[in-house]
């Protein structure tokens, strides 16, 4: 037989840090329909996520298997959650801001980091891009999206950072292993830090600038803004709204299906241990794939964590 570690221990016998089987990084129905599966494999599971789905502004829903009437995204999500709870998986309403894989793998919240065992990816589609006019031209020649990718290119430049959420204050954090000159963009919008991150903000500059394009002969050169002003940049990196799975894919080096995350039959990553399923794999957009792919998810999870098991005496 075999059993599931969720401890780890000092040389005391303390426990020292929670092991989760399974982190389930998004709280749609491809989350929760993997959640209920790894429980019901008596794997300890943590689905982490904003309660933010695109689901919840469907307010009838007639195509879903099983329901003789239309029903709202809304009950559909909370019906899910509520089974996924009753079977023993735990829910935190947080914001995952990073992703990384030594050991084990380390979940970054705004409210705090959760290891974990196996990861599945799914918090839906990728966000939008930041709304500024002309910004494709400049990708890849002084925009980018991955701070672990091309931090290292601007060693001692002055950088900014996109964005006006937790996300955009954790990605400057990550340039100040590079450059100590590191401007936060809001584009016009105000600032929406959380506690957790307001104590970090001293470290950068703030430009509330509404942004009305970008500048430079074969790469980027700076900022123009609506007022008349401009800025002069080395790079600009993107951390419009929230972090989706392709911001987390490209910073892990996970392999990329045009602008969606590639996967196996059994919806793992070519990163072991890592799956995906849902929205962001750019495979039909519906709730009954969601569904489905968080389940197939789940039996390789299943089989990751217990081959990782150890054998009873």
């Amino acid at each position: 037989m075999w059993y599931i570690y969720y401890e780890e221990y000092d040389l005391n016998g303390q426990v020292i840090r929670l092991l989760y089987d399974a982190i389930i990084i998004g709280r749609g129905p491809a989350g929760i329909s993997c959640a209920i599966y790894t429980t019901r494999a008596n794997l300890k599971t943590l689905v982490i996520g904003k309660n933010d789905s695109v689901l919840l502004k469907a307010g009838k829903v007639e195509n879903y298997y099983g329901f003789e009437e239309p029903v709202s995204g809304r009950q559909l999500l909370e019906a899910g959650e509520k089974q996924a709870l009753r079977l023993g998986a735990q829910i935190v309403a947080d914001e995952v801001v990073g992703l990384e894989k030594l050991d084990h793998f380390t979940v970054k919240c705004v409210n705090g980091e959760y290891r974990g065992k196996t990861v599945l990816l799914a918090p839906g589609a990728p966000v939008a891009k930041a709304p500024v006019p002309g910004i494709e031209a400049y990708e890849g020649m002084g925009v980018s999206y991955c701070t672990t990718c091309d931090g290292f290119f601007y060693r001692n430049r002055k950088v900014g950072v996109l964005g006006y959420t937790d996300y955009a204050v954790h990605e400057a954090m990550e340039l100040l292993a590079f450059t100590r000159d590191v401007t936060i963009f809001t584009n016009g919008r105000d600032l929406s830090i959380s506690p957790a991150f307001r104590e970090q903000m001293d470290a950068f500059r703030i430009n509330t600038g509404k942004i009305k394009g970008l500048y430079g002969e074969g790469g980027l050169e700076g900022i123009l803004f609506e007022d008349g002003t401009q800025e002069a940049l080395d790079g600009l990196f993107v951390a419009y709204g929230s972090a989706s799975g392709v911001n987390f894919a490209m910073k892990m080096g996970i392999l990329m299906n045009g602008k969606s995350i590639a996967f196996n039959e059994r919806m793992e990553t070519n990163i072991s241990g890592l799956f995906t399923a849902g929205d962001c794999t750019g495979v039909f957009k519906q709730i009954a794939v969601a569904v489905g792919q968080g389940a197939l998810a789940a039996r390789g999870m299943i089989e990751y964590v217990r081959k990782q098991g150890i054998p009873e005496e």
